[in-house]
């Protein structure tokens, strides 16, 4: 049998109630857009979506479309079938038998009460044909070498011998957008993976520092935005130009709080811009700990510069972790090109990991920083990734 259709599953869309129709809304086009060129035609119903096949021969490209979009828990290729029972068990027994598996059981979901069947019975239809077609078959419940699911709905039988676990989450753009601080390391890439899988929108907030720092960075970041389009198709990057601010600090403040001030300075920038933006937030690649300015301490005082809601989507993740993720997603690669940032080219040789506040206000008071932080935002320039591409923007 050719499998004509796959079956979406919403996964954390079944707890959000009255607001599930907007999210199945939304995922359901975004399913359209990753199908998008592919044979196929996209129902969104309240249970599921149902992708339906022009050929056979495009389902595994389709599969591996939909592995990649959030919101959805798991994929099943299916085959409908007529409900009538004899169709219904005949169709059943052929899919186990095609299975090559010697061992096997049934479940069965009825969504349709009205069925003259019960959910075992039905599965007790489907293994009896199965045996009866094919002696060398048995019913094994605890350990069988395939499962043939059911799923009996008003319009047709469902029936499925396997699944693929798809990213879950919710659905891009459902939760709104937020500025994250892109720096073209491990973690920034990894946190805007995150928040994508959450159904977040992200646009890039980059802090360069020519001539400090080489053009290569970002030529890496878009390298970098071009895989994460993968996850959110179109992704903006804006780039400031922090020079000027960063010989300031130098000047004037002491080198071990350096870093401090700095963030700062990135975190007040970062605010004015994402709400000019229209963000609700801003996001890091920061986790506690992992370096002089990300203990809580140091969090603490270079977040007391906003109100604004801060995301740390990696706050609580050990760098193994986040490694593996980068791999997962394909930046890890990318990230350690050994181009390096503004804050490791200026990077203390002992920064403050515990800095105190009413220090940290003096020393800013040395020095007139907000001329420095108009002009910067005057001169952010931005770049456009769509589809793996640097583009234009209409």
């Amino acid at each position: 049998m050719n499998c004509d259709y796959l079956m979406v599953h919403y996964g954390e869309l079944s707890t959000k109630g009255e607001n599930k129709k907007a999210f199945i809304q939304c995922l359901t086009h975004n399913v359209r857009h990753a199908l998008k060129g592919l044979d196929c035609q996209v129902s969104g119903k309240r249970d599921h979506i149902y992708v339906h096949l022009g050929s056979p021969d495009i389902e595994a490209e389709a599969v591996q479309r939909l592995l990649l979009v959030s919101g959805i828990q798991r994929i099943s290729p299916v085959y409908k079938v007529n409900r009538e029972q004899a169709e219904l068990a005949k169709a059943g027994a052929e899919l186990i038998i095609e299975s090559g598996k010697s061992k096997f059981k049934v479940e069965t979901k009825r969504s349709d009460k009205t069925y003259p069947l019960d959910s075992y019975g039905i599965c007790r239809l489907i293994a009896g044909a199965a045996l009866k077609e094919n002696k060398g078959l048995s019913v094994d419940v605890h350990n069988p070498e395939v499962t043939l699911r059911c799923n009996l709905r008003e319009d047709a039988a469902y029936l499925s011998l396997t699944s693929y676990t798809g990213l879950g989450g919710y659905p891009l753009g459902m939760n709104g957008k937020v500025t994250l601080l892109l720096s073209g390391g491990i973690d920034s890439p990894v946190a805007a993976y995150s928040l994508l899988r959450r159904g977040i929108k992200i646009e890039g907030l980059h802090f360069a520092s020519p001539p400090y720092t080489s053009m290569a960075v970002i030529d890496k970041l878009k390298d970098i935005l071009a895989v994460l389009n993968t996850f959110q198709s179109d992704i903006r990057l804006d780039i400031v130009p922090f020079t000027k601010i960063q010989e300031a600090i130098y000047e004037h403040v002491p080198e071990p709080y350096c870093i401090t001030i700095m963030r700062r300075m990135m975190m007040r920038l970062a605010e004015r811009w994402a709400k000019k933006r229209k963000s609700l937030a801003i996001a890091t690649g920061e986790s506690i700990g992992q370096v002089a300015s990300q203990t809580l301490e140091s969090l603490q005082v270079i977040n007391s510069v906003t109100n604004f809601p801060v995301l740390r989507p990696l706050c609580v993740s050990d760098k193994v972790e986040v490694i593996d993720l980068a791999k997962k997603i394909g930046t890890y690669d990318i990230s350690i090109r050994p181009f390096e940032d503004c804050c490791t080219i200026f990077k203390p040789k002992k920064p403050k990991t515990h800095p105190n506040i009413e220090h940290v206000l003096r020393y800013e008071s040395f020095f007139d920083f907000e001329p420095l932080l108009e002009e910067a935002l005057d001169g952010i320039t931005s770049i456009y990734m769509a589809d793996g591409e640097e583009v234009t923007p209409k």
